[in-house]
């Protein structure tokens, strides 16, 4: 009976400590490598974040609760996620300036639904004015709005 036996049991429990010990060093090594909060001195102090600037399109948008609504929350990471009341959507969304967000890699289900208006599907960008979002298609036609709700 090749292949098993408290040889082959004792290689394997070997080889895994190894690897083990050998990943532990390594992310010892990275973690060490970055513990300055103080930026090379080739890269500004100041630099371009890839989060959205503005948190005031932070939340929720639309009835959440109703799956068959559209709806939309916006996360501080840049990450959207919502229901144009029959598919979900997916995707990335940045702070423009002056009350304008632009979305960008939405994707969604493509389930039919019957008597459904999935508009929030063709949306491209939106702009915000207190507790509306103005949902933009393709060349800036309102396709329709969304209001607060957390």
């Amino acid at each position: 009976m090749s292949g098993s036996g408290p040889g082959r049991r004792a290689a394997s429990t070997a080889c895994a400590v190894s690897l083990a010990a050998a990943t532990l060093l390594l992310f010892g090594a990275c973690a060490s490598a970055g513990t300055s909060n103080t930026p090379p001195a080739s890269v500004p102090a100041t630099a371009p974040s890839s989060l959205p600037v503005s948190a005031g399109a932070v939340g929720a948008w639309g009835d959440t609760d109703d799956a068959t609504a559209p709806s939309l929350s916006l996360a501080a990471d840049g990450t959207l996620a919502g229901s144009d009341g029959c598919n979900r959507l997916t995707g990335r969304w940045e702070d423009e300036g002056g009350g304008r967000i632009e979305f960008d890699d939405v994707a969604s289900t493509r389930m039919a639904c019957e008597g459904v208006d999935t508009w929030l599907s063709a949306l491209d960008d939106a702009t915000i004015d207190g507790d509306t979002m103005t949902v933009l298609g393709d060349d800036d036609v309102v396709i329709g709005t969304l209001e607060r709700t957390g």
